[in-house]
């Protein structure tokens, strides 16, 4: 290996003992505060989420991706961290859950590459036990480096000085965020709203970024060294394909590596609004992401321009992916929360009705007719289709269940979110003609 073949860049992991602690807040006031001291910083999102990436490339202002062991392999996740780190001058990389939660997880990512950790607790209502979980957190796996540990929703100066004491020696106290709801990010039943669903979120950044500065949080982490990982040589099986791919705020769940991915096989990529009624010209296939169709039912059930297009395309034997709420839209109807029911565009036999609780969630793979790929599964509503099953994704943990996949024509449709570069000619043959 050159020296060409390794580069190093401060980076850190912010995790937590469980969600809902603050990652994600914590996250976007270091990645806005280095942006203001004129840093280049990169953030990445530990798992297969689609929502907190929004809100982190916002206070980055570059393009968040997903780390995922499973999801993308060690190799890709390594080339994605050496690629980072020679156009960035600070690496941040928000974790999933709590820190050893899931397999892999975000402590396994941690010690894959070497990245210390900095611990976020919510310290409501908590005093010397914040000492106990902080130290849990970085003793249980003594390969974890540990960069310190943040008290989240902390009430006065004062609590601050008894989480700080409630320390172990040798675990540093990085810094307070007050209770505050200047901050607070709303959210819904798949997690946080949507970046551009927040009207003043770039004043929620600035004001949790604020709240940071004089503090220890706001010194560079240790330089990390990434290293070159090989990477396979793709054909470009889609050169001159255009795919038609909605983008709006009904349909906006897309990995950033299935984007890239696609344009590395030689796709040209129109973007384009269902809720808009846009007919994207001359595509050869569609690409409808996850997203949040039953909160626009009302105005996807009137887009009869794009309904219509959708129909000869589909007659036509051209290809269409639709994942999850992609796939939603492709039915007969929907029936929302408020137990209204929309008719949809009527390419797949069925009906999805929302419900309050949870349906599936999880890593999956699937074995398709172009190959086996890789993704993940996370949904509210229920789905009765008269279409003739191809096949079952298979899920990694016991306690998830295959999600049916779906081939009417060259519709492709599940509630799967593939993962592109698990398999990136099985992904192209989806939308080669």
């Amino acid at each position: 290996m050159t020296a060409a073949d390794t580069r190093e860049c401060p980076a850190v992991v912010i995790s937590a003992p469980a969600s809902g602690q603050g990652k994600t807040t914590v996250t976007a006031a270091l990645a806005r505060y280095h942006r203001w001291q004129g840093r280049r910083v990169r953030v990445f999102k530990v798992g297969p989420d689609f929502i907190d990436p929004m809100i982190l490339t916002r206070a980055s202002g570059q393009t968040v991706w997903q780390l995922d062991l499973w999801m993308g392999g060690d190799s890709h996740c390594q080339q994605l961290l050496y690629q980072a780190a020679g156009e960035a001058e600070l690496i941040l990389i928000e974790g999933v859950m709590g820190l050893f939660d899931g397999d892999p997880s975000t402590a396994d990512i941690a010690e894959r590459f070497n990245i210390p950790v900095l611990n976020v607790i919510d310290a409501n209502a908590m005093a010397q036990t914040f000492g106990a979980v902080a130290y849990g957190l970085t003793q249980y796996r003594r390969a974890l480096k540990s960069f310190g540990v943040v008290g989240n929703g902390v009430a006065s100066a004062g609590h601050a000085a008894m989480l700080a004491e409630s320390l172990s020696p040798g675990l540093r106290y990085m810094g307070s965020l007050p209770r505050n709801v200047d901050w607070q990010l709303p959210d819904r039943h798949l997690g946080l709203l949507q970046a551009q669903e927040i009207g003043d979120l770039d004043a929620r950044l600035d004001a949790v970024a604020i709240a940071i500065e004089g503090s220890a949080l706001t010194e560079l982490p240790p330089p990390v060294a990434f290293h070159r990982a090989e990477q396979p040589v793709l054909d470009k099986r889609l050169d001159s394909i255009r795919i038609g791919v909605a983008s709006d705020n009904a349909f906006s769940f897309v990995y950033a590596a299935n984007i890239a991915m696609l344009q590395q096989l030689g796709a040209e990529l129109v973007y384009f609004s269902p809720l808009q009624d846009e007919v994207p010209a001359d595509v050869h296939s569609y690409y409808f992401p996850g997203g949040y169709p039953e909160l626009h039912a009302a105005i996807l059930h009137s887009s009869t321009r794009l309904k219509a297009a959708l129909h000869a395309h589909h007659e036509a034997g051209k290809p269409i992916v639709a994942e999850c709420g992609g796939m939603l839209y492709l039915l007969d109807a929907l029936t929302d929360a408020a137990n209204v029911r929309y008719s949809m565009v009527g390419l797949l036999p069925g009906t999805a009705r929302m419900q309050d609780k949870l349906a599936n969630l999880g890593l999956h793979s699937v074995a398709l007719p172009e190959g086996r790929l890789r993704g993940h599964t996370f949904h509210y509503s229920r789905l009765a289709s008269t279409s003739e099953t191809m096949t079952h994704s298979e899920p990694v943990h016991r306690y998830g269940h295959g999600e049916a996949v779906f081939r009417v024509r060259r519709l492709h449709a599940s509630y799967m979110h593939l993962y592109f570069p698990s398999n990136p000619a099985a992904a192209a043959a989806l939308f080669a003609p």
